[in-house]
């Protein structure tokens, strides 16, 4: 899991699909539903840990962004 893309596709094997209006919000709500997934154990470890890192990351360059 590399992309904000690959995040998406994540989330879309459990039916999650995110959009809010803004890029930032997007990234934010997607947090809080793989923090849940994580919390039901339905995602494995590794999978929770690299989804967080590339969110993270896009965070940051939207935080520049603005």
């Amino acid at each position: 899991m590399k992309t904000l893309y690959d995040v998406q596709q994540l989330l879309k094997k459990f039916g999650i699909y995110v959009y809010v209006g803004k890029r930032i919000w997007d990234i934010e709500v997607m947090a809080l539903e793989l923090d849940h997934l994580h919390e039901a154990r339905v995602i494995t470890d590794q999978d929770f840990m690299q989804a967080k890192l590339v969110l993270n990351h896009e965070h940051r360059i939207e935080v520049q962004k603005n």
